[in-house]
């Protein structure tokens, strides 16, 4: 048999009832979404943290710990789905680095623990790309053949001053010169630990060549891309000085015809005044 429910008390109890559904539904409604996609973007220890999506009525808190620490907060109630963590992960490069993008309501008034998504671990002497090296200096002899690489900068400090690769590298950096004869395809190698290369070349012409760094101990990323190619001009060089030569020659030759004229123009004059002296008749005493 039904239990019958007095109207009064049920419009007693609707406002509480409708108050308690909004409240199990709102949170429902209004949870953030999860970020995805967490990529590590980092060149010469420059280093950001990018993520998706691109949030609409919600924003991004972004933490990030070396495991020895505790979590410190770098983006704040952001709506950026990037975050620069380079001035944490240069402290000490050696360390593995965790980060998290937390997805927390715009008021950031949330009462359970905001949804959060883990990037990969993040180790920066090992994960960080090289940048694009630059030739310092190069120069063509003959057939020697000198190219010096410039030591590029990096994001890390010390004492103020930005660090260079070889600064933090070590000898765990060398370089690769890649090098040819100009316009030929048959590319030759040379290898180095330091920032110069002096290599002998098969002929006294002008030669190709571009550099690439090397991190030694990596398996993967090991190496940076190609510089800029640079050619020497030891066809120029040698055009150059070929011309000075015969240029010099040309001009002792001018002046020994000048010489020569003037000589013999004042030979002939000598002669011609002997002769008239010689044919002059003799005056009368």
């Amino acid at each position: 048999m039904a239990i019958p429910v007095r109207p009064r008390l049920l419009a007693a109890l609707a406002p509480t009832f409708l108050g308690c559904l909004l409240v199990q539904v709102a949170p429902a409604a209004g949870t953030p979404q999860k970020a995805f996609d967490l990529t590590w973007k980092s060149t010469n220890f420059k280093t950001i943290l990018e993520w998706k999506p691109k949030p609409t009525d919600y924003v991004y808190n972004v933490e990030i710990s070396s495991g020895s620490r505790d979590w410190k907060i770098k983006c704040f109630l952001t709506t950026d789905t990037e975050c620069d963590l380079t001035d944490e992960v240069v402290q000490d490069v050696h360390l593995t680095y965790q980060a998290r993008v937390l997805s927390v309501p715009e008021n950031n008034t949330y009462l359970k623990e905001p949804p959060f998504t883990n990037a990969p671990d993040f180790l920066p002497y090992r994960d960080t790309k090289l940048g694009q090296p630059v030739i310092k200096h190069f120069k063509q002899k003959d057939t020697q053949l000198n190219v010096t690489v410039e030591d590029t900068q990096t994001a890390v400090r010390r004492n103020g001053t930005f660090l260079t690769l070889r600064e933090v590298f070590g000898k765990d950096l060398s370089y690769k010169l890649l090098y040819w004869r100009d316009s030929s395809s048959g590319k030759k190698q040379a290898n180095t630990k330091t920032n110069d290369f002096s290599i002998l070349v098969d002929q006294p012409v002008s030669y190709c060549f571009s550099v690439q760094a090397l991190i030694n101990s990596r398996k993967d990323d090991q190496q940076s891309p190609q510089s800029d190619t640079e050619c020497s001009d030891e066809w120029e060089s040698i055009m150059g000085e070929t011309l000075i030569i015969v240029g010099a020659v040309v001009f002792v030759l001018i002046l020994f015809v000048i010489f020569l004229s003037i000589y013999l123009c004042k030979h002939r004059k000598g002669r011609a005044g002997q002769k008239r002296k010689e044919n002059s008749p003799l005056r009368s005493a």
